[in-house]
């Protein structure tokens, strides 16, 4: 039981020396993660169409 409270105490020690984002750095991250993973997500769409319309395509062929 010592050993884990001298752990949390230090965690704790160690957590104020973080340097801790400020509110529009957050936004900021968080905007151009939404938008990336928007942008790969249509990215892998368009392929998904086009692949389906290949493999239809090449099935009718045969």
């Amino acid at each position: 039981m010592k050993k884990l409270l001298q752990f949390l105490k230090e965690a704790r020690l160690e957590l104020k020396k973080v340097s801790w984002p400020n509110r529009k750095e957050i936004i900021g991250a968080t905007t151009l993660v939404v938008v990336l993973s928007v942008m790969a997500g249509l990215c892998l769409g368009l392929l998904d169409v086009i692949f389906f319309q290949m493999m239809s395509r090449l099935i009718r062929f045969f």
